[in-house]
């Protein structure tokens, strides 16, 4: 499979409907492996990460779940095919950063994809649409032995697997889920959750991980422990918070319902108008204003069918993608314009919000 082909169709895990997606985009877990006798990339030399790249790319490439899979070394690529994988959540900043010596393998459905050489010599990762941890896990895992089979992995007795970064050492898994809460945000809860995740030894961070913003009022949850604890356990304690950040989303969203509905229907309204009629916009505006989009349509305020559409979006507004398809290189101002007209495109079939009751009525009571 070529670059072409695995950018020009949307991921599957932003087109399925699974369990909770209203609320949980995705779930993803990764696992860090090293080889043993060999440099950990960050200290290894060129000569060595090359022949550790040659080494396991082609045992990756084998796998049956990489079957039609996208495979290339990361100095092949261009600097936009680069940005666009970090878009897409399919390699990391840092990873996009490398050139010789570091490589990348996805499968065609870009639910499973390795980095090699990234900060440890293999970084993998499974990831699907709603709250699906335990099976992105089983997935991963499958992986993870197949290639142990083949590779002699860096571990340690008493320590576990071995890694560049000493929070990794155990497991060497971080587990975590994308959820969206937009009426926490507008409640003014968001702060509580976070500090009661944290004291639960999870983390929660911005939409691409750590360091970063929480654009779209997306939040990325995860573990930080990897040493002395059990894969199926963190998996399930980070399953059980899921599910009550879940449950405290759906009270906030009923409340803002009852006791502040104008207020709901003007965010949706707004954000949908804005998004319909701009003719230059941000890819920060557009992802917040997507997000209140999507409020819209899990409280019935728009149709069912405008989820696949804002989700999509969600990553066609993102300014890599906004460029691929524009076929140049724009300016920040040309990104703006076609990154505008691009949402209008999209929006064009999508009837305006349902209309509030009239002020006094029985249900704003």
């Amino acid at each position: 499979m070529k670059i072409d082909e695995l950018l020009s169709k949307p991921s599957e895990w932003v087109r399925s409907d699974s369990p909770n997606s209203k609320i949980v985009m995705t779930s993803r877990v990764r696992l860090a492996r090293n080889l043993r006798n060999v440099p950990f990339p960050g200290w290894a030399k060129k000569p060595d990460r090359q022949r550790a790249l040659d080494l396991m790319r082609p045992v990756v490439e084998a796998l049956p779940e990489m079957a039609s899979c996208f495979s290339d070394s990361l100095d092949n690529l261009a600097a936009l095919d680069k940005q666009m994988l970090v878009e897409r959540h399919l390699i990391s900043r840092e990873h996009a950063a490398k050139n010789a010596g570091s490589g990348i393998v996805i499968n065609d459905k870009e639910t499973i994809c390795v980095m090699i050489n990234e900060e440890d010599h293999l970084r993998m990762q499974a990831i699907k649409s709603g709250l699906q941890l335990k099976s992105v896990f089983k997935t991963i895992d499958k992986v993870d032995t197949e290639l142990e089979e083949q590779l002699d992995f860096a571990f340690s007795p008493r320590l576990g697997y071995l890694t560049a970064c000493p929070t990794n050492v155990g497991t060497g898994m971080r587990a975590s889920a994308m959820v969206h809460l937009p009426a926490m945000v507008l409640s003014d809860q968001i702060n509580q959750v976070v500090q009661a995740v944290n004291k639960l030894g999870l983390a929660v961070r911005g939409l691409y991980g750590e360091g970063t913003e929480a654009l779209g009022n997306f939040f990325q949850v995860s573990n930080q422990t990897t040493l002395g604890e059990r894969e199926a356990d963190v998996i399930e304690r980070l399953n059980k918070v899921i599910l009550q950040i879940i449950e405290h989303e759906e009270n906030a969203r009923c409340t803002l319902l009852e006791k502040k509905p104008r207020l709901v229907y003007d965010q949706v309204g707004r954000s949908y108008g804005i998004l319909s009629q701009a003719h230059t916009i941000s890819s920060k505006e557009s992802l917040n204003l997507l997000s209140l989009m999507r409020m819209g349509v899990d409280l019935e305020l728009l149709p069912a069918a405008t989820r696949t559409i804002v989700d999509e979006l969600f990553i066609a507004v993102q300014p890599a993608h906004v460029q691929r398809i524009a076929e140049r290189k724009l300016t920040a101002e040309e990104r703006d314009s076609s990154r505008a007209e691009l949402i209008r495109q999209r929006l064009q079939d999508v009837p305006r919000p349902n209309n509030p009751p009239p002020i006094g009525s029985t249900e704003l009571a």
